[in-house]
């Protein structure tokens, strides 16, 4: 450990990872965003920091087990011609249920649908395994990740836990944010749909570069942001 802490190199392999998995980390603040939404106040406090400290715990777990991880990717079935393996079918399987899940909050967004019916609908019990199941998707991407750009398992391990500190301290002001503002909603529930295409295109092998998907996003959200400027100008004018 003493030479890692002495060595620059580790250092700045820490620095790029651990910006690396805040990036990739707006995922699950969107999500959490969306999953809480229906819940009372008090309730969304405790379902973030249950969701982010179960990414955190899954994380951490699947870095442990790098050969399984590995593992993951030898082909198990093969459909139509396409060698799938166990890593294609979960990212699959994540990808149909945001589509699924982002289509059923756009839907009740653009339908109005009663607010207390919905608070109702969702449990706190429903809305941890939705984010659990979230987690365990995206948590294999970060980790396959975070092997991929580092050499040591305490590297790893230190990006992972900086980067949901990070993630903890923003995702209040990003969960407050998103739901007081409809249209902010509906550009962050595109950008599930987004994601959800995304693992379903990973699954098939077919990679989409995630720069492409985060430009399209920043671009709209910059859009989104003159909007917003503009509406308090006519407000205060």
């Amino acid at each position: 450990m003493l030479p890692l802490v002495a060595d620059p190199h580790a250092w700045a392999s820490l620095a790029t990872l651990t910006a690396l998995e805040i990036v990739l980390g707006v995922d699950n603040i969107l999500f959490l965003s969306i999953a809480i939404a229906p819940l009372t106040s008090v309730r969304r406090t405790s379902a973030r920091r249950i969701g982010l400290s179960l990414a955190l715990v899954m994380r951490i777990a699947l870095l442990t087990g790098i050969v399984w991880i590995v593992s993951l990717s030898k082909p198990v079935v093969t459909v139509w011609g396409l060698a799938l393996s166990w890593r294609d079918l979960i990212f699959a399987a994540g990808g149909l249920f945001l589509l699924t899940k982002g289509t059923r909050e756009i839907h009740g967004l653009v339908e109005g649908a009663d607010e207390a019916t919905r608070r109702a609908a969702a449990s706190f019990l429903s809305v941890i395994v939705q984010i659990a199941l979230f987690d365990l998707v995206f948590s294999i991407d970060s980790v396959v990740t975070a092997v991929g750009m580092a050499e040591h398992l305490s590297i790893m391990i230190g990006a992972v836990i900086l980067a949901m500190l990070v993630m903890l301290a923003a995702s209040g002001p990003a969960s407050d944010f998103v739901n007081r503002h409809p249209t902010v909603k509906m550009l962050a529930l595109s950008f599930l749909l987004l994601i959800g295409t995304a693992l379903i295109a990973d699954a098939a092998h077919f990679h989409i570069p995630r720069g492409y998907l985060y430009f399209a996003v920043a671009f709209s959200a910059l859009v989104e942001a003159l909007n917003q400027y503009a509406a308090r100008r006519r407000r205060s004018g």
